[in-house]
């Protein structure tokens, strides 16, 4: 019997062919190589996820979370070797007793595919969800490898939208990619969904204007999207006002403050996958952060970038707030239009 909140099959059809190209692809995995699933079927998008990884994995091992006890799962890490796959179907986030799982798994030299927190994506958002693991490579590194190359070659960065102009007055830092391509890291895998390419200014305190934020992560690390946008008013790296707060981001601005004292603006995000826009979202900010436009963080951590004066233990927060995006410029150069990046390698 098929449960009633079962995702259609025509997306399960969607997301074995998407993970096909993942795997082959973006992982580099061939069937010499062992793999491990590890899930849960504790929702309709868990499941049509390892319905898709049964398609394309026939050989590999799976273990359902729910029905072992955790030093099961860890000892089964530890029979694989370097280079072999873990993939990860969580409801939720799985908790094993103090092993970080992704950070470990890369310690153990292993390929990792992460998907968390697909209680957060009910319904129709389960197939967005899928639409976003379609993987095309002459899209993803095309696009992130020109953008990094303009990203580290810039002195300034503008973002327009919707009337108003952000600056970044200074040069930015060496930009990172998540676009599917790592044959140039240690670290092979991550949290899916991918697409993004993301920098922030070397000196926070060039970075001023106005940027209106059309959804932001809330306290419940939810996509929040106001009635209408928020503006930010923000000068020399810090948020100093403003316009149209609803009462819920006035509380993430309150709470920032309390404890770090003001805010600062610190990521500049370049979101890639288009299964995501303005209007089409998932509710889990963590994988809408992928959407394609603009980014920022608020809040003065960020465990990429070292800054002087930053102290790692002092710094708590890094919540992703999105901004109506019309144009990026890089100098003088124009890189996103209509939606859409406008760069090519």
């Amino acid at each position: 019997m098929t449960p009633s909140d079962a995702l259609p099959a025509a997306a399960i059809a969607a997301a074995t062919a998407h993970l096909r190209d993942v795997l082959a692809i973006a992982l580099d995995h061939t069937p010499e190589r062992r793999a491990l699933v590890v899930f849960d079927t504790r929702t309709a998008l868990a499941r049509a996820l390892v319905d898709a990884y049964r398609a394309n994995l026939p050989d590999a091992t799976f273990i359902d979370f729910d029905t072992v006890v955790s030093d099961h799962v860890l000892a089964t890490f530890r029979t694989l070797a370097p280079q072999d796959l873990v993939v990860l179907v969580q409801s939720t986030n799985f908790r094993l007793d103090g092993f970080r799982l992704r950070v470990e798994l890369f310690k153990l030299g292993l390929k990792v595919i992460e998907h968390v927190h697909l209680s957060r994506m009910p319904g129709a958002q389960g197939e967005h969800y899928i639409e976003a693991l379609a993987y095309d490579p002459a899209y993803f590194r095309s696009v992130g490898h020109a953008l990094k190359a303009r990203i580290d070659g810039a002195r300034r960065a503008e973002v327009h939208g919707g009337g108003d102009v952000l600056v970044f007055d200074s040069p930015l830092e060496p930009a990172k990619l998540n676009v599917g391509d790592y044959r140039s890291m240690n670290n092979v895998g991550g949290q899916f969904p991918i697409g993004e390419v993301f920098t922030e200014a070397q000196d926070l305190e060039t970075v001023s204007g106005r940027a209106q934020v059309h959804v932001f992560g809330d306290t419940s690390y939810l996509v929040n999207r106001p009635e209408s946008p928020i503006t930010l008013i923000v000068d020399k790296g810090r948020v100093v006002g403003t316009e149209n707060a609803t009462p819920a981001f006035q509380e993430v601005l309150d709470i920032i403050r309390r404890d770090e004292g003001e805010v600062w603006v610190r990521e500049l995000g370049f979101g890639m996958n288009r299964a995501f826009t303005r209007e089409r979202r998932v509710d889990d900010i963590g994988t809408y952060e992928r959407m394609c436009g603009i980014h920022l963080s608020l809040g003065a951590k960020h465990g990429v970038y070292a800054k002087p004066g930053f102290k790692r233990k002092d710094a708590r927060y890094h919540i992703d707030v999105f901004v109506v995006t019309d144009a990026v410029f890089l100098d003088d150069e124009r890189v996103y239009a209509d939606g859409t990046w406008t760069v090519r390698e």
